[in-house]
């Protein structure tokens, strides 16, 4: 059992990253409306909602992205993410997985992932070092060692760019990996791979958080727990089946089922 964290609002903290009544604004506009949410470690949370549901903005406020104001209480193991900046976030363990990442031009994955890894883990490693670590992570990954000498996403596929950040989170190992839009883009056999090699990498104290627009990536990883936003709410929670249900219902039904769920 995971020790219970009181905060300094007094609120009491049991699960490896809690929301409660979040609320993220951009501008004057609020898109997340309310929002409370537990994940314990090892958990595999499924967030599933139309466009503009506000799915991939909560990502984004819980990373710390500027760009959106946010309220509310969220714990992260056991501490006040929201006191925290986005970079002491990700150096905490908080991981995010773009959906559109962006091209680095003259930098190489490996030297990207050198500088992330050091500041992950708070202690300097030599190129050979790392080198070796690296390797290792590609080599369980099934990726060939070139892979990481291309710059970071510079005339990646869209594929290629899920596989470096799946790269990025066997490299870096982080506590919660929140994962945006992992299927965007793909086919059905490259979505199954990425799953495959997500659930192969997946450790015990390790929380993952999907969003998504469909069920087919549950085909090769288990959920836990799967949460359907709409409106910036979180307006109906279960297992893998509920995401059956939402493929072959969709999303209509749940909109009209929601208040007797």
């Amino acid at each position: 059992m995971r020790n219970l964290h009181v905060a300094l609002d007094g609120c009491v903290w049991m699960a490896l990253l809690e929301i409660k009544n979040l609320r993220a604004f951009a501008e004057d506009k609020e898109i997340v409306k309310g929002l409370s949410l537990a994940i314990n470690p090892g958990e595999v949370h499924v967030i599933m909602g139309q466009n503009g549901s506000g799915k991939s903005t909560l990502l984004n406020a819980l990373a710390g992205h500027p760009k959106y104001r946010v309220e509310g209480a969220a714990a992260f193991d056991g501490k006040d993410l929201l006191a925290m900046k986005p970079h002491e976030r990700a150096r905490a363990g908080l991981f995010l997985a773009f959906q559109h990442p962006n091209e680095v031009s003259g930098v190489t994955l490996s030297n990207f992932l050198r500088r992330a890894y050091v500041a992950r883990h708070g202690k300097e490693v030599s190129v050979a070092e790392f080198e070796k670590i690296l390797k290792g992570k590609m080599r369980d990954l099934g990726m060939e060692s070139s892979f990481a000498e291309r710059g970071v996403n510079e005339g990646f596929s869209g594929g290629e760019k899920k596989r470096s950040e799946i790269l990025q989170l066997a490299v870096l190992e982080p506590k919660v990996a929140m994962l945006d839009e992992l299927d965007s883009g793909l086919d059905v056999d490259a979505l199954g791979k990425i799953a495959e090699t997500l659930s192969s990498i997946r450790k015990p104290d390790t929380a993952v958080i999907i969003v998504t627009h469909y069920a087919r990536i549950l085909k090769n990883l288990k959920a836990d727990r799967v949460h359907v936003m709409r409106d910036g709410q979180i307006i109906a929670s279960g297992d893998g089946r509920l995401a059956l249900q939402l493929e072959e219902k969709g999303y209509s039904w749940i909109n009209a089922a929601a208040p007797a769920l």
